[in-house]
């Protein structure tokens, strides 16, 4: 609450700025009540505050956030009487993309075998950790000895080359007259065999010298300090550590699941941080904020509502008329509003241009055949737009790893015919279609794929 006058809009922005951030900086799953932020500012420009409020709602230059009049924001709490479909949609995965910076796989096996440590799920995890990769270590040395690559690294490790020119007094020109090597000394070795300890992380070339402590000193450190220069070697290293840190991880993945919100987020962190995207259990919170204004029309059967039961929402013409079909059928017995970049949305990789990108399919759809729950991934997409077929190709990817999770995965397009108007339906979760997905680079091949295979 403030009752200063403001109408400089970058004061303004600054104030929200940090009012919004701070919730960003640390989310509370269960109530989403208690991630919100309310400012009563009577006196500050309207228009100034108007135009802070879209500038945050661009989620393309800001984390996101639901911002806007107390009028239309408010929270949704899951829909009564659908604890068996929540507990159904807890079996699923989705992706974070770009979630978290990338580690090394020794760091993140570490980290974690760590962390189960000391949440006591696994006592003797850190420890079988550090010894199993000590033991690695030595068979990737072994290795380089086999090769006979590790005694000319070795020599360039502990000597210096050394070379002196004779400069003749009357021509003033220089000449080589002797090269020889002294020994480095214990300082430089010191300080190289730090150095390899940053690319095993963790002080594991301590590990590795400790559990050689019979051995002579220097050569122990050596054979570090050669194994972290040695980049094939160190790279099966990393992949023995990415192999036992998703081990670790499936192992324990239902005891993390029961762990704290914050020591459960360290563990998903520790997922995620990789190059390429991974996949998370897809957890969906108690509750969630959403904006909405009084005119929306309602909707029915949404698996997150407001406190009077009603779901109201702004649909898109492509996902209102598709909802309409699928709200229809009888069978349908909820579905859900995939928001994009919230913590909660279902997420799923594309490649575009080299980079990695998320996408967020627009409609998840719940369906009840026989005693069991049945998920569908809906995306009504125009064809006309440039990432279509890559969009495409990511959701077939996605259907060939994990579409046994899922019913029907399908792009949508709206297509014209001397009957009018109606919705084409390329059904991606199925191995015919997705390896023929597979194959397209481009828009007009999948233009041919739907008028192959789309039904209505």
């Amino acid at each position: 609450m403030s009752f200063r006058r403001a109408e400089d809009h970058t004061y303004i922005a600054q104030l929200l700025g940090r009012m919004v951030r701070t919730p960003l900086a640390r989310r509370i799953e269960k109530d989403a009540a208690l991630n919100d932020v309310h400012l009563f500012l009577p006196y500050f420009d309207t228009g100034a505050v108007e135009s802070v409020v879209a500038s945050l709602s661009n989620a393309e230059e800001v984390p996101p956030s639901e911002t806007g009049s107390s009028r239309n924001l408010v929270v949704l709490k899951r829909r009564e009487g659908c604890e068996s479909i929540f507990a159904a949609l807890d079996e699923l995965i989705t992706y974070r993309v770009n979630a978290a910076r990338a580690q090394s796989p020794l760091r993140r096996y570490m980290a974690i075998s760590r962390s189960l440590t000391i949440d006591g799920i696994d006592d003797d995890a850190w420890g079988r950790a550090k010894q199993q990769i000590v033991e690695w270590m030595g068979q990737r040395i072994a290795a380089i000895k086999a090769a006979g690559q590790f005694d000319a690294a070795a020599k360039a490790i502990t000597q210096v080359s050394l070379r002196t020119l004779a400069v003749n007094n009357g021509t003033g020109v220089a000449e080589p007259t002797a090269d020889y090597h002294i020994d480095a000394s214990d300082v430089d070795i010191d300080r190289l065999f730090e150095e390899a300890g940053r690319a095993f992380s963790h002080g594991l070339q301590m590990e590795y010298w400790r559990a050689h402590a019979d051995r002579d000193a220097l050569e122990v450190k050596v054979e570090a300090i050669v194994l972290a220069r040695h980049a094939a070697e160190m790279a099966v290293l990393e992949s023995l550590a990415e192999q036992a840190f998703d081990a670790l991880y499936d192992q324990h993945k239902k005891a993390i699941y029961q762990l704290k919100e914050q020591r459960r987020l360290n563990y998903e962190k520790l997922r995620l941080a990789t190059a390429k995207p991974n996949e998370i259990p897809w957890r969906l919170p108690a509750s969630i904020d959403f904006k909405r204004s009084t005119a929306e029309p309602l909707w029915d059967r949404h698996l997150y509502v407001e406190s009077n039961g009603q779901f109201r929402a702004e649909l898109g013409p492509w996902e209102a008329d598709v909802l309409r079909e699928e709200l229809a059928k009888p069978e349908v017995v909820g579905w859900l509003r995939n928001l994009p970049k919230k913590p909660w949305s279902l997420e799923i990789p594309y490649e575009t241009g080299g980079d990695v990108r998320p996408m967020f399919p627009d409609l998840v759809v719940v369906r009840k055949v026989g005693n069991d729950f049945v998920i569908d991934i809906l995306e009504p997409h125009d064809p006309s737009r440039s990432d279509n077929f890559e969009k495409a190709v990511g959701l077939a990817k996605f259907a060939e790893k994990r579409g046994a999770l899922f019913g029907r995965i399908q792009l949508i397009r709206k297509q014209s015919s001397a009957g009018g108007e109606h919705f084409a339906r390329l059904e991606i979760n199925q191995a015919t279609t997705i390896k023929k997905l597979l194959l397209v680079t481009s828009n007009p091949q999948l233009d041919q794929l739907f008028a192959a295979l789309a039904t209505t």
